[in-house]
């Protein structure tokens, strides 16, 4: 039996994007081995968010071809769309496909085991407005199953080259949406996190339809359901439709990724991010009107080209005022290839490593408060796996709907269920749970009749 190993770079897409590469391999016989091991293909799908992505690429790459000088050795992802010269260029790489023509993977291996000549099959994004189909009926993760939605984005933010690596805006088709999604729970999973490139923007593309309906249409169609997570959305997609669903679901979570980058107009500007903090506050505003206790996380880019101390503080002073749950914090980092690499005033790494302290500060102070309201409720938890800090405690750790962490006794059998589970004492980056009791399944003829 021929053996394949994967190794993922980067975000939560390409995590799903390789076990979707792996349904390939696996319907064609292969059997799928730790990338430590010797194996016959090894397959890494590459991250280009920024140079270290590129760069720790590069280090995994060499590390299969020193493992089996003999083996398949194919590279694919977002490094291998922007830089497919550079790739091919590293000794033992055999093949390199971008971030498009996946399903052709193990067409290619049978073309290089034939010829032997290194394929580069790496097309322009830019021209393609078709999403590719990659279906995933499970993960090898069990708790959370991320579904794919979107592909692209059409911003162009100056710090970017996640468009030159993903091409521009491409959603799928609802009906396909719905059928995985239903294959997801029926495969035992409680909680989809909707993913893509510009998550919030599915349905740009398409007439008539949008990410409020596909909420909606989720809600109606997929029986079984318990948890939709969306994993991430621009405040300029935060419509007043979008808002009227989540507040009428009883599936969408009290849970919304909003990035923020910069709270401040002028640095935004730099950014060509296309909203204002007055817009951005007022989204804020009208969402925690409809849905109190809502947990809003956000991701903040820190020392951007020219940000002054008055422009960080603006940001600092936006984020304390909006009471954020929680925030990824970057200091900007150069992606070569972008505008914002050439600009002037970059601001020095120790400024910037002072004001990421100082963020990460304000965020540690705010997720604390916002946890704390929940001390003494008792919310649902996804068991998701053994708390990591005591092993043998009988703890486990999952996370509510509202993505606060919580670490309480449970069991193996928990998890990926959904248990009842009172906040004893609220805190960050763990809350700690007290076991009430397992949701009791529905009976097949309780379900309501739709």
């Amino acid at each position: 039996m021929p053996t394949v190993a994967f190794h993922t770079l980067g975000c939560k897409v390409n995590h799903y994007e390789t076990e979707a590469i792996w349904q390939l391999f696996k319907e064609q016989g292969y059997e799928r081995v730790d990338f430590e091991s010797i194996s016959d293909v090894y397959i890494i799908n590459t991250c280009t968010v920024t140079n270290t992505g590129d760069k720790k690429s590069r280090q995994v790459i060499r590390r299969a071809v020193r493992k089996n000088p003999d083996a398949v050795i194919c590279v694919t992802g977002c490094y291998a769309q922007t830089s497919p010269a550079e790739i091919m260029a590293i000794p033992g790489v055999d093949i390199v496909v971008g971030t498009q023509d996946r399903v052709k993977m193990l067409d290619y291996i049978a073309q290089y085991k034939k010829e032997r000549q290194p394929i580069n099959a790496v097309r322009n994004i830019m021209k393609n407005r078709v999403y590719e189909e990659l279906d995933v009926p499970a993960f090898t993760d069990r708790t959370r199953a991320s579904l794919k939605i979107q592909e692209g984005c059409n911003n162009f933010c100056t710090f970017c080259i996640i468009p030159w690596a993903r091409g521009l805006m491409r959603s799928r088709d609802p009906q396909e949406v719905i059928r995985q999604a239903q294959q997801l729970v029926d495969a035992g999973y409680k909680e989809i996190v909707l993913t893509g490139i510009h998550t919030g923007g599915y349905g740009e593309d398409m007439k008539d339809y949008n990410l409020a309906a596909l909420l909606r249409d989720l809600q109606a169609n997929v029986k079984g359901l318990k948890r939709l997570r969306i994993s991430s959305i621009e405040a300029s997609q935060i419509t007043d439709e979008v808002i009227e669903v989540i507040d009428n679901s009883n599936i969408v979570v009290r849970h919304l990724h909003i990035p923020l980058q910069s709270g401040s107009d002028t640095v935004l500007k730099r950014m060509r991010r296309k909203y204002t903090m007055e817009f951005f506050g007022e989204r804020l505003d009208r969402l925690k009107e409809a849905l109190p206790g809502l947990a809003v996380t956000s991701d903040i880019i820190v020392g951007f080209p020219g940000e002054t101390e008055e422009e960080f503080m603006e940001t600092y002073n936006f984020i304390k005022k909006h009471q954020f749950s929680e925030l990824h914090v970057f200091p900007y980092s150069k992606r070569t290839g972008t505008p914002a690499a050439r600009m002037e005033d970059q601001v020095d790494e120790e400024v910037k490593n002072e004001r990421v302290h100082r963020l990460i500060e304000l965020s540690d102070q705010l997720a604390k408060e916002y946890s704390s309201q929940f001390e003494n409720e008792v919310l649902e938890v996804i068991p998701e796996e053994v708390y990591k800090e005591a092993p043998e405690s009988g703890l486990f750790v999952g996370y509510t709907d509202n993505y606060l962490k919580v670490v309480f006794p449970a069991t193996e059998a928990m998890v990926g269920k959904i248990v009842k589970v009172k906040i004893v004492k609220a805190g960050y980056p763990y809350n700690q749970g007290q076991f009430v009791r397992v949701l009791e399944e529905e009976k097949p003829e309780e379900k309501a009749v739709i």
